[in-house]
């Protein structure tokens, strides 16, 4: 019974996976695509990719911005869960609600709307800071190479924060009672029994987001489809919008950029065995 769901996986995953790494080992462009005639061309794709400043580039970004939202959705994740935790049933539920509002939204609609929030003339973002005082020019959020890649960075977080949330409120349901109140008993205050019991319990679900959201901020596209297109220049150009703009910005090398998504996989994978080997095992002993 399980063949005909296989086959199906394997056509509509392991096919273009399989189909891309061939790609990458030959020349594609939109001419060979036509004639369906593909010049082999060995690693040369992959020595091309690697040879090229803007991947190095885009490598960089992608890492800082990897850093950044990684970062700032686990510690934004614990603050927001535990607060959600002291609060009544009733608040705590409406709470949850609105939390998972922002991971309804789909990615690119997430990028149009903070696009128009960051407009240097109409945004809603200068408009706050002009009426609080806080600004008296128009700031270019997106349009500034020293802040793009972080006007990128807080709608992702915005978006993706609430998954992050859930589990970590999740296993904070899940650490007994009694164990805080034994430590009041014993003295201890709240940081005490937070860096105690709290930190300790939350260290094997904080290793799993840390995983999953390395995975998915390494290979980010939508927001930065949606609100930069990679500008101003290369401030913003990330590993998933090298792959994407070789690929079908002209003269469209299709192999390079195959070449380069594999780099991508390869790099995400080697990440994600290294946070296993060496992250949650650590926590698990």
């Amino acid at each position: 019974m399980n063949v005909p769901t296989l086959l199906l996986l394997g056509a509509v995953l392991a096919y273009p996976v399989i189909y891309a790494g061939y790609l990458s080992f030959h020349r594609v462009g939109l001419a060979q695509l036509r004639r369906g005639e593909f010049a082999f061309s060995g690693w040369d794709n992959y020595s091309r990719v690697l040879e090229d400043p803007l991947f190095w580039t885009a490598l960089k970004n992608t890492l800082i911005f990897t850093a950044v939202t990684v970062t700032s959705e686990i510690v934004l994740a614990v603050a927001i869960a535990l607060l959600i935790n002291q609060t009544s049933v009733w608040t705590s539920r409406v709470t949850r609600f609105l939390i998972l509002l922002p991971y309804a939204v789909p990615p690119i609609a997430n990028g149009l709307i903070w696009a128009f929030m960051y407009s240097f003339q109409f945004g809603f973002l200068n408009r706050l800071l002009f009426a609080t005082g806080l600004v008296h020019d128009p700031v270019n959020w997106s349009g500034n190479p020293d802040t793009a890649l972080y006007a990128v960075a807080v709608p992702y977080v915005w978006r993706t924060l609430p998954f992050a949330i859930i589990l970590v409120h999740a296993a904070l349901q899940g650490i007994p009672r009694e164990l805080y109140e034994q430590a009041a008993i014993d003295g201890a205050n709240a940081w005490h029994r937070f860096r105690r019991i709290t930190m300790p319990m939350l260290r094997q679900i904080i290793a799993i987001i840390l995983i999953l959201r390395t995975a998915f901020a390494f290979a980010v596209f939508e927001e930065i489809l949606a609100i930069t297109q990679g500008g101003p220049g290369d401030a913003t150009w990330v590993a998933a919008w090298y792959s994407y703009k070789i690929t079908f910005a002209p003269p469209n090398n299709f192999g390079m950029g195959s070449a380069s998504a594999y780099i991508l996989a390869l790099m995400i994978g080697a990440i994600a065995l290294v946070y296993m080997r060496f992250i949650y095992r650590r926590v698990t002993l």
